[in-house]
């Protein structure tokens, strides 16, 4: 299935989106969606010690300054199967550099959390120390093959992170 066909952005102004799910949080496999052949595709292992601290995807229809769909870090307490779309409540944003390219990533919870019973609506509610454990992982998970080519530059709200959307929508239609 092509989830670029298959789903939009969703609801951006109203905060929920859609995600597809890419990696499983604590996964070191790196799995990327293969625009060109519409198949999640293996890029690559990481060294273990650089799992992801959350689950990761892509909003559908959007593309980022990188070239690829927008990323997405979905806070769950559970990892995320691959290839799942689930709609996200955007909280935040962390604006990123990847070896001097644009690569935020939105940040999101479940739009229905039964489990929190909701409790998480913007970033400021977010652990901190989880945030420290996110911003060590993206400053430094490719420190072994390329010393200092990430950078998380700053953390913003959900309306900064809506303005990244709405522009990564506007870079997907007139591709």
């Amino acid at each position: 299935m092509d989830f670029n066909e298959a789903f939009g952005p969703g609801d951006v102004d109203g905060g929920l989106i859609n995600v597809v799910v890419e990696i499983g949080k604590g996964s070191s496999l790196k799995i990327e969606w293969d625009r060109e052949n519409k198949v999640m595709k293996l890029d690559r292992v990481e060294p273990a010690i650089f799992a992801k601290p959350t689950s990761y995807g892509f909003i559908p229809q959007t593309l980022d300054e990188d070239g690829d769909e927008l990323d997405v870090l979905i806070l769950t307490d559970e990892p995320l199967p691959t290839g799942l779309v689930m709609e996200g409540r955007v909280i935040g944003v962390m604006k990123f550099v990847d070896d001097g390219e644009v690569d935020d990533k939105v940040v999101v919870v479940p739009s229905d959390d039964r489990n929190t019973g909701d409790a998480i609506t913007s970033l400021d509610q977010v652990h901190p120390q989880l945030i420290k454990q996110i911003e060590f992982h993206f400053n430094n998970y490719k420190a072994l093959k390329k010393p200092g080519s990430t950078k998380v530059e700053h953390w913003g709200d959900a309306a900064e992170a809506i303005e990244v959307i709405h522009e990564s929508i506007q870079r997907w239609n007139d591709k």
